[in-house]
């Protein structure tokens, strides 16, 4: 494997990594549920995403790089629409986002009404 591949798939995995870290400061430092939800599925499908791209970037195999970027796909896919899920079923069971934030929720959320 070429030496620049190396120092391309280094880079990508600290930037990764860095996105990661700002993910998991974000759900341990934010308020309530939903905007610890918001830093996870945000910061963390791209930390996420970026590791696995550098994991296929060094391994200089055309098959597990193709492996690895189906995979960034299919966070990008689930990830927004299980938050999107998780947030929508804690609304529905009563979980109120905290009181300094900014909301525009209506009232009747539950679709038993």
């Amino acid at each position: 494997m070429s030496e620049p591949l190396q120092y391309l798939g280094a880079a990508v995995l600290l930037v990764g990594a860095m996105f990661s870290l700002l993910a998991a400061l974000g759900v341990l430092r934010l308020g309530d549920l939903y905007m610890r939800l918001h830093a996870a599925s945000k910061a963390g499908v791209v930390g996420a995403g970026l590791m696995l791209l550098a994991a296929g970037i060094v391994s200089g195999d055309g098959a597990i790089f193709l492996r690895a970027l189906l995979g960034v796909v299919f966070l990008l896919l689930a990830t927004p629409i299980s938050a999107h899920l998780l947030a929508r079923a804690a609304l529905r069971a009563g979980i109120r986002p905290d009181p300094r934030t900014n909301t525009d929720i209506s009232t009747d959320t539950p679709a038993e009404k």
